[in-house]
């Protein structure tokens, strides 16, 4: 399988103003095609039954599905993929288990992390902080467009900037060299989250296509 998304929506229940179920639905309308399930919060009865429910979604749309860290979970609804942390199994571990029916993600903070996901197989990653946000603060100061600069020299994966990244902001991101976007609250916490989807994508692709022009 290949990487065929440039947008990358992460899930937190507890900011969508809605279910779950329903904003991710408006969020496919919008055009996303590639949900990271992330609610490390639930028993994994209720995990399961809320990521088979959202994989019925995304097949509907065509969408990829991944699961954070829960490589079972990930088997037992189909997942397209998994994304790993730097507490999840290791993701050479991870393709062992899966060979080639999934992807994995890794999420990464630095070069070093970088670099070594992609040599134990990962086939993208998100980096970040890019900008300061509160849900990644525990990672230290944003590391800054200019970071991912250095990460696309260093790795052939794609890269996918985190961390506070709104609609106004994206344009320096994907600039910088970054592959696309990963994004929780400014699509899931917005009044209308398929109009902000689709804002999102048109932005992306906007500036794909003004950076292939150059």
């Amino acid at each position: 399988m290949a990487i065929d998304f440039r947008l990358y929506l992460i899930t937190d229940r507890h900011l969508a103003r809605i279910p779950l179920p329903e904003a991710l639905q408006q969020a496919l309308r919008g055009g996303v095609r590639a949900v990271q399930v992330r609610e490390k919060d639930l028993p994994v009865r209720e995990l399961i039954a809320l990521a088979r429910e959202l994989r019925n979604l995304t097949w509907e749309f065509d969408a990829r599905l991944f699961i954070n860290d829960r490589v079972d979970v990930a088997v037992a609804v189909e997942a397209d993929g998994v994304h790993l942390g730097h507490e999840s199994m290791p993701a050479m571990a991870v393709r062992k288990i899966v060979g080639k029916k999934m992807l994995i993600g890794v999420s990464t903070h630095s070069l070093t992390e970088a670099m070594s996901a992609e040599e134990a197989g990962a086939d993208f990653i998100t980096f970040g902080p890019i900008f300061a946000t509160p849900s990644k603060m525990q990672y230290g100061a944003p590391a800054g467009v200019e970071a991912i600069g250095t990460i696309k020299e260093h790795v052939r994966i794609p890269v996918l900037g985190l961390g506070g990244v709104r609609l106004d902001n994206i344009l320096p991101v994907m600039r910088a060299g970054a592959d696309g976007i990963a994004m929780i609250s400014a699509i899931l916490a917005a009044d209308d989250i398929q109009r902000a989807a689709q804002m999102v994508n048109q932005r992306i692709a906007g500036i794909v296509k003004e950076v292939a022009g150059q």
